[in-house]
């Protein structure tokens, strides 16, 4: 798809809260299980490409330039739907995920281990 304007629409533009680096998180979930998958930095750019080509599009912080999950890989994420957070800071990119979503191969950049923590709706109950 081509875009005449290739720049962020205004509107959407003006919404965002942006980090010091200009970014706003983008967590990835799986569109149909609500499984979420991973976390991602968006710049306007990346967010306007991810907007208007149907692939999610990310702004790689390491190595200081653009990337779409897949080019490589071949696990591509479709993109479904986007969602803006009440605080304009956050993003939720709703996706068809192609195979692993982590770099590792795993499913969900999730899966590298659970932390113990205490359970909220556990905490002061007691067991009848």
């Amino acid at each position: 798809m081509r875009v005449s304007d290739p720049s962020l629409d205004p509107a959407v533009a003006a919404r965002l809260k942006r980090d010091d680096d200009g970014l706003v998180a983008a967590v990835v979930q799986q569109h149909d299980t609500g499984e979420v998958l991973m976390l991602g930095w968006m710049d306007d750019e990346a967010l306007r490409r991810t907007l208007t080509e149907g692939r999610v599009t990310f702004w790689s912080r390491s190595r200081r330039e653009y990337w779409r999950k897949g080019d490589t890989s071949g696990h591509v994420q479709w993109v479904r739907s986007l969602a803006l957070d009440c605080d304009g800071d956050a993003l939720l990119v709703r996706v068809d995920q192609v195979g692993a979503a982590c770099h590792t191969g795993d499913r969900t950049c999730f899966d590298a281990g659970s932390l113990t923590a205490v359970r909220g709706a556990d905490k002061g109950k007691v067991d009848q």
